[in-house]
């Protein structure tokens, strides 16, 4: 059911999928977005990188990322539509402000203190790599 930002109800929007966007493609914005909206939880899909983990240590917030194959879980999760922003960029690049019970799985991917789970598993697996590879070599 369509409707305006203006016009968004409780009942207007019913979701049957939620699939977080790539996460590294906001990496250029986080910041910004973090400071204009206050918000303290992110929730994406893949990691972020030494910006957004800056913001999150200096703001106080978390980035996470929620399974890839549970949309539909996610959506089962989702009380109500409490407001979307900028859908004429289209549902799926719109901005859902969502009531949520229970949401989750979520893995925290950057914490309040700037650690970034995706760039130390990158390190640790980098290490294993070099070693598996020294071994067949």
């Amino acid at each position: 059911m369509a409707c305006s930002e203006e016009g968004v109800t409780e009942d207007s929007w019913e979701m049957v999928s939620v699939g977080p966007t790539t996460s590294m493609r906001m990496e250029s914005c986080q910041s910004e977005f973090l400071e204009t909206t206050g918000a303290k939880l992110i929730a994406g899909k893949g990691g972020m990188g030494v910006k957004t983990a800056e913001a999150c240590r200096r703001l106080g917030a978390i980035h996470t990322v929620f399974p890839g194959g549970c949309a539909v879980l996610a959506a089962s999760q989702v009380e109500a539509v409490m407001a979307v922003h900028w859908l004429e960029l289209g549902m799926a690049e719109a901005m859902w402000v969502l009531r949520v019970k229970d949401f989750g799985p979520l893995i925290v991917s950057v914490d309040t203190q700037g650690n970034n789970l995706f760039e130390e598993n990158k390190k640790f697996f980098e290490e294993r790599k070099k070693a598996a590879l020294e071994f067949f070599l």
